[in-house]
């Protein structure tokens, strides 16, 4: 007896055929459509060459602007070496430094170019090499010459000397230094004159003698001091 074979129908009716395109997209799209979105490439914003080179012009006239400030009522301005100096010795030097001297650290162009034209000028040798600047604001040059000569000896800063200095328009260099630390105080000055007014007339015969220099310095303490009494009586 041969066995006889039923094929039965299924209950859901056959899917029609998928075209190529239709299978592939299928195939390829995700079940969270939100993933399907291409994520946008990085943005690198860079700063533009012609914003830092403003920044770096207006830090340099800043720069500029505070030499001349500083030169005005300015005594003697001198250049100090300072390569291989550290942040804290610059600290400690300014705390020993007089209130009527100031340290600033600046390039030398930026200094010459504050200076050009001034009798400041003078100190043109001094622009080589780096530079701290001493800005004395005060008639008494020796005292504010010698706390950085005692903070260089302390420290042993032998290499780290005077550059060079202008006072009263003339230049003096390293080797010249004794004759502005040697320079007598306003209290020295005013008991010599007063010294050689009660003196007898050889003495002041000696005085007039003198370098021409140090009778000026003499005649114009004098007068200074006559105008201060004078103004004082009033």
């Amino acid at each position: 007896m041969e066995a006889t074979l039923f094929s039965f129908p299924s209950s859901k009716p056959p899917s029609p055929s998928l075209t190529q395109t239709q299978s592939k997209t299928l195939l390829t799209r995700p079940t969270n459509p939100f993933l399907s979105l291409t994520p946008r490439p990085a943005r690198h914003y860079h700063r533009l060459p012609t914003i830092r080179s403003a920044i770096s012009r207006t830090k340099k006239e800043q720069t500029v602007e505070t030499i001349k400030e500083n030169l005005e009522n300015c005594h003697l301005l001198a250049g100090i070496k300072y390569k291989g100096l550290t942040v804290k010795q610059f600290q400690d030097l300014r705390k020993v430094l007089p209130e009527t001297t100031k340290l600033i650290v600046a390039k030398n162009t930026l200094v010459y170019k504050a200076i050009e034209g001034t009798p400041w000028e003078a100190l043109k040798p001094c622009m080589t090499g780096m530079n701290a600047w001493l800005f004395v604001h005060s008639e008494e040059i020796p005292p504010a010459i010698k706390p950085y000569r005692d903070f260089q000896k302390e420290k042993k800063l032998d290499s780290n000397d005077f550059t060079g200095a202008v006072f009263e328009g003339k230049f003096y260099a390293p080797g010249d230094f004794k004759q502005l630390e040697t320079m007598p105080t306003r209290a020295e000055i005013y008991a010599k004159l007063l010294g050689t007014l009660n003196s007898p007339a050889s003495s002041l015969v000696g005085t007039i003698q003198a370098p021409a220099r140090e009778l000026v310095m003499l005649l114009k303490a004098y007068v200074q001091k006559l105008e201060e009494e004078s103004g004082g009586g009033q």
